[in-house]
């Protein structure tokens, strides 16, 4: 008990996760008298797996890909594509960030690189500044749906039966699923902001679709090598990197050398943020193990709730008010190993009740008060975080809508994975 009052006493004062964490393990092993070079040695155990490497490097690509400026060739495709439609620019802006998500694999990366040309454009063309700013803020959760997916990848590191192709492909229909809806919206509540964009000829289609080439070949390739066997999902992160140096310095003649430096110290810093929180929840899990934590909470749930549909609704609720409070990785991290017994005691597909518990928390990611896309946009618009939860909540219903759907509706996820044999 100490400990938990300790880690919401941390969390409530701002403390970052990953020390908050860390503060409560380091009262609990003083406490219980044990040595607490545990937690060290506990954290790095949860880091010495192969598999983790993948994140730094996907990391990396998605931060040379960006820092090479295909930022414009993928809005140039999106325009070709949607552009036409009514509320023609935000239609780009969702479906920009079904491309770009290809690249990056997060919705942060998404929301700061979309956002910095989307909300001033958006708002040229008569769209008010908080409705694009939380349009893109919305639409960037598709980012870690569509592969190259980050939680996938973290998902199949803390549940090591479930294989992250599988995931990978389970992510797409959902990704593309969000993103209609997104559009449904937009279509029938923002068309009066902007008139259409001009349809663009065959022409014009083909030298968009030309220039989007090297952005769209990299998340193709790497979803085929892995679904294929050809590579580890690793092998194809250290590949997407290569691919990114290869196509900023030579394809698109955009990276200097000069680049390099801040890209990498970039991708560093983001990529030690996320293998902190790996590293530590690992230690936690070990503890809340020894102690039988999750075996009690498991059996008490199993006691409790007596069919699938209960249990999945029971998640929901409790995977959305957690991502309210928590940042989604973090949250994944400490959940995923006490929730995933129970889902598969209740024969629930285990690809299936991964993809909706990613899915969920990733809806985290646009909730106040921690919802990092929302902080994002608005720095990049400076609406105010009030003005912008204003406009997010019925894009934020929108994609619980979604999740009902996949959900409640197996075969939206696990189709294309049994398509390809897993």
């Amino acid at each position: 008990m100490l400990i938990t009052i300790i880690l919401l006493l941390a969390l409530a004062i701002g403390v970052p996760i990953a020390f908050a964490v860390i503060l409560a393990i380091f009262t609990y092993l003083s406490n219980a008298g044990m040595p607490v070079t545990l937690l060290a040695q506990r954290t790095f155990v949860g880091l010495d797996s192969f598999s983790i490497l993948a994140i730094p490097l996907f990391v990396l690509a998605g931060e040379l890909m960006n820092a090479s400026g295909i930022t414009g060739r993928i809005i140039q495709l999106a325009n070709a594509l949607v552009g036409h439609f009514k509320a023609g620019l935000a239609q780009v802006n969702v479906w920009a960030s079904v491309i770009f998500a290809g690249l990056s694999g997060s919705a942060v990366a998404d929301t700061s690189a979309l956002g910095r040309v989307f909300v001033p454009a958006m708002e040229k063309e008569g769209y008010p500044k908080s409705f694009a700013a939380a349009l893109t803020a919305s639409s960037s959760v598709i980012g870690p749906i569509i592969p190259p997916s980050i939680p996938a990848i973290i998902y199949a590191l803390i549940v090591p039966g479930v294989s992250v192709p599988a995931l990978f492909l389970a992510g797409v229909v959902p990704g593309v699923l969000l993103a209609l809806m997104l559009s449904i919206y937009v279509f029938l509540f923002a068309g009066n902001y902007a008139s259409r964009h001009p349809r663009l000829n065959m022409r014009e289609k083909l030298v968009a679709l030309k220039n989007g080439l090297v952005p769209l070949l990299m998340p193709v390739f790497i979803v085929v090598s892995i679904v294929a066997g050809v590579v580890t999902p690793t092998e194809a992160a250290a590949f997407a990197a290569a691919y990114a140096l290869f196509a900023g310095f030579v394809l698109l003649k955009s990276l200097k050398l000069k680049d390099l430096p801040g890209i990498f110290v970039t991708s560093m810093r983001d990529s030690s943020t996320i293998l902190l929180i790996i590293g530590v929840v690992a230690a936690a899990n070990w503890l809340m193990t020894f102690n039988g934590i999750p075996q009690a909470i498991s059996g008490y749930v199993l006691d409790m709730v007596t069919s699938p549909f209960t249990f999945l609704m029971l998640i929901l609720v409790l995977l959305l008010v957690v991502g309210f409070l928590l940042e989604g990785m973090a949250a994944m991290l400490v959940l995923v190993p006490i929730l995933h017994p129970i889902a598969m005691s209740f024969g629930i597909d285990p690809v299936h009740f991964a993809i909706v518990v990613i899915f969920n928390l990733m809806i985290g990611l646009i909730t106040p008060p921690m919802g990092l896309c929302l902080f994002v946009a608005d720095s990049v618009s400076n609406v105010g975080m009030a003005a912008l939860t204003r406009r997010i909540i019925p894009m934020f219903l929108v994609e619980v809508l979604v999740l009902l759907i996949i959900t409640f509706v197996p075969a939206t996820v696990t189709t294309l994975p049994r398509l390809f044999g897993f």
